[in-house]
């Protein structure tokens, strides 16, 4: 499981920056204005649509200004509370697509024929780096070996 989570870190590192600035900025512009305009809206004890919609459309154009009336308004409350239901459909959103882009198993992404199967040289305790028949990048059966050489080789023959 420990690959699962390490992969999908990996994978997902510039997603997680990008993430947080798009958070970042729907606090700023969006929550902010949806909080200062239902709080302005619900002013009078009745919800009124229309300075609900009036509102939302100055107040987006202007995301510092709204925050400064939502701290001068007294509209900090309405806003903590949408920022934190928004950051939870936000974060359910983000791990739904963490755990979708985390590896199915561990050897995803590893390119079939290479030598990733192996760790700190240990395959050329068989092989060779120099020289021999290729086997993959790096990595050759040497022809001077004691032992069975033979080679299976995968493909298409073409004679024409």
């Amino acid at each position: 499981m420990n690959y699962k989570i390490s992969g999908a870190i990996k994978k997902n590192r510039i997603n997680f920056i990008i993430f947080a600035v798009l958070w970042i900025f729907i606090a700023i512009v969006f929550v902010s204005s949806f909080a200062y305009s239902s709080h302005m809206a619900g002013v009078s004890g009745k919800t009124d649509i229309q300075v609900f919609l009036q509102t939302f459309v100055k107040s987006i154009g202007h995301p510092f200004q709204t925050m400064g009336n939502i701290i001068s308004g007294g509209a900090i409350g309405t806003y903590f509370s949408t920022l934190l239901v928004v950051t939870i459909f936000y974060a359910v959103f983000f791990f739904i697509g963490f755990f979708k882009s985390a590896p199915k198993n561990e050897y995803s992404d590893i390119e079939h024929g290479s030598s990733d199967w192996s760790q700190r040289g240990e395959q050329y305790q068989v092989l060779s780096k120099d020289t021999g028949i290729i086997l993959a990048e790096g990595n050759y059966l040497p022809v001077d070996k004691r032992g069975n050489v033979n080679v299976l080789v995968v493909g298409r023959f073409w004679i024409w």
